[in-house]
């Protein structure tokens, strides 16, 4: 039916244009799970990661998402720190004890920036790493407290 009322040109731009539309659908729908766990690394509830910084207001708490995703809200007092600029001084600089706790999130478990972040921290020799896995998407489905910037 197509070849007989648009022309080749016609043809392929229709063809380009919903393999663009599939492929952006496909690759949403594969985006990868973060991992269920992380060797040596304590995985917290939302719940528990309200009771870690009420028990400790020292607790460093990092946000490993974008700088815009942070500013539209965030867990009160989390430092906002990218995984890709998340440095081994930048965070000596933060948290300069490596046995502190320090506890990550990012969107939940279908991103992977926190883990990555996590990853970094490990092999920089922090040993007291907390993930709150459920992230920005479990926190706010409970609707817990935001701040916002």
């Amino acid at each position: 039916m197509f070849n007989f009322y648009l022309g080749a040109q016609h043809r392929k731009t229709i063809i380009l244009c919903l393999s663009v539309l599939f492929s952006s659908t496909l690759s949403a729908e594969q985006k990868p799970y973060a991992p269920e766990k992380i060797e040596d690394v304590t995985i917290v509830s939302a719940e528990e990661a309200i009771d870690m910084i009420l028990a400790n207001p020292d607790l460093v708490v990092i946000d490993s998402r974008k700088k815009t995703e942070y500013l539209k809200g965030h867990i009160e007092g989390a430092i906002n720190i990218l995984n890709t600029n998340l440095n081994q001084a930048g965070l000596e600089k933060i948290s300069p004890d490596k046995s502190k706790e320090i506890l990550f999130y990012c969107n939940g478990t279908r991103c992977l920036r926190s883990s990555d972040s996590i990853k970094k921290a490990r092999n920089w020799g922090y040993t007291k790493l907390i993930w709150f896995r459920g992230g920005w998407k479990e926190w706010t489905e409970k609707r817990l407290p935001v701040v916002t910037d």
